[in-house]
């Protein structure tokens, strides 16, 4: 075994897929601990209830829905067509879910589009990216990784008000679609960024992904006071 590489130094080496997985996921780790402490900071503000952060959750889910199906029809790998097909179904069953939630506390889900608004810089950046090893480090990788680190933190946030119910939901159904999701973008990657050129496009893209989610969130916090906000 080679040990820990120092950042960066890995581009001076030949790494297997595994190896530059490994690597790449203690990078990660790195800003998903910066990630999930800005998102718990401070003392939640009174407005920020349960209800308001699932209907951030609902464009979460549109967003992680439609860039695996937009993906699809350009990916020639099939195992790599087959679980965007899979995490398409699932964020469209989150959306569901979440919707319905919203209902029972006594939201009207359909009320306001929540694209309304716009695509997200994020939605726009995966979007653009070109290349399997690429938009399975961004996606599966790295984005459902930052949705498992908030998506703790929600839960914590619905235990703290007394909300079992929609704790229940994260922590039984949600999170553990998103942790599959997770490793089978681990188990992909290792798989297809296995040559230098692979390994450069996917540490790049992983890392303007976690940029743009830390710039997300923090506007999110100074704009509109939103934290704890769960992932997708």
């Amino acid at each position: 075994m080679r040990g820990r590489l120092p950042r960066n130094v890995w581009r001076d080496w030949k790494l297997t897929g595994q190896e530059f997985v490994e690597h790449l996921d203690r990078t990660n780790r790195e800003a998903f601990d910066r990630l999930g402490e800005s998102s718990a900071a401070g003392k939640a503000p009174e407005s920020l209830t349960v209800a308001r952060l699932l209907r951030v959750a609902l464009k979460n889910e549109i967003e992680a829905a439609e860039i695996a199906a937009i993906w699809m029809p350009s990916t020639s790998e099939l195992d790599v067509k087959m679980a965007l097909a899979r995490q398409c179904g699932d964020e469209a069953k989150h959306y569901r879910l979440i919707a319905e939630r919203l209902r029972e506390l006594g939201e009207d889900p359909d009320a306001t589009n929540p694209l309304e608004g716009g695509y997200s810089p994020l939605f726009k950046f995966l979007g653009s990216i070109e290349g399997t090893s690429a938009r399975i480090s961004a996606g599966q990788f790295t984005r459902e990784g930052i949705a498992v680190v908030r998506n703790q933190h929600f839960i914590d946030f619905c235990l703290s008000l007394g909300d079992t119910k929609t704790a229940v939901l994260y922590a039984e159904i949600i999170q553990k679609d998103e942790l599959h999701h997770h490793q089978m973008g681990r188990s992909l990657l290792a798989r297809y960024a296995s040559g230098k050129a692979e390994q450069h496009d996917a540490e790049k893209a992983a890392r303007r992904t976690l940029e743009l989610a830390e710039e997300i969130q923090e506007a999110a916090r100074l704009k509109a006071g939103i934290s704890r906000a769960p992932g997708c």
